[in-house]
């Protein structure tokens, strides 16, 4: 299995951070793509890759919170992380207008300039969206050709959405919210919805812990090692069995972040 997404720079992985990547092991896991939201998170990113090579990838990128911060000249950092050979896409960046945590106009300012970052280095790009679809769509589809992947990060749309992402060639990041009873009932309807060539899995720990796993680990953390449950779930929700979801995530990941040949396996899931 391959966990695209997991924020391994947060702090609460500060303590444990190799018991974490173990569990994860042991688990079945063969990559874990590690998340950059910021200049400083994406260079921490690339210095775990450099600590385990064998395991973690990046991304490098500016998540739309933090758009605001951004200095003058951070296309060229992006630019110069951007060359190294753990980092394999930009991002996590795109548009948050649900928090607006920076304001609007930054947001779309530092969007762009990734995109157009992405295009000039032909790198894939890791994207975010909440509530600001349409813009976000209206801001992607010129690129659509141009950018070898696209992948939508941590979907949680509607139909009419998922239809427009995959009819523009995105791959879509499920997540943990899939396992929520609560908010996760109308992601789990749209699986079906979502072809196997356009599929990836994600933890994004140590947010979104899968609200089926019982008994909740005491920390509240989400881990990579907890990704068997976002299997499980979409199993249970398709016709598709635990291996094809192994195996069509993986070679999604593999090919779109040019990983190096990975073994499959279907143990302890």
């Amino acid at each position: 299995m391959i966990d695209v997404g997991v924020n391994l720079t947060n702090t609460r992985f500060a303590d444990d951070l190799e018991n974490v990547l173990d569990r994860a092991k042991n688990k079945g896991l063969t990559n874990i793509l590690v998340t950059g939201t910021s200049i400083a998170s994406s260079q921490q990113a690339v210095k775990l890759c450099q600590k385990y090579p064998d395991f973690l990838t990046c991304t490098a990128g500016v998540h739309p919170h933090d758009a605001d911060k951004v200095t003058t000249n951070f296309i060229d950092e992006l630019t110069q992380l951007a060359q190294l050979d753990c980092v394999k896409v930009i991002g996590e960046c795109g548009l948050d207008f649900n928090r607006n945590f920076s304001s609007q106009r930054q947001q779309i300012t530092v969007f762009k300039q990734q995109i157009e970052l992405a295009t000039r280095l032909n790198m894939p790009l890791f994207l975010h969206q909440r509530d600001a679809f349409e813009l976000w769509l209206e801001l992607l589809t010129p690129y659509v050709n141009k950018i070898p992947a696209m992948v939508s990060h941590c979907f949680t749309g509607n139909k009419q959405q998922l239809e427009q992402c995959i009819n523009a060639g995105m791959y879509i990041g499920i997540t943990g919210w899939v396992c929520d009873e609560r908010r996760g009932l109308e992601l789990q309807q749209l699986l079906q919805h979502i072809p196997l060539k356009r599929l990836l899995i994600e933890t994004d720990a140590p947010y979104l812990l899968p609200r089926t796993i019982k008994p909740r680990p005491k920390n509240n953390r989400n881990e990579p090692s907890f990704l068997e449950y976002i299997v499980k779930t979409i199993v249970e929700n398709t016709d598709h069995s635990i291996s094809e979801i192994i195996k069509h995530t993986s070679q999604n990941a593999q090919q779109i972040f040019a990983l190096s040949t990975l073994k499959e396996t279907t143990e302890n899931v």
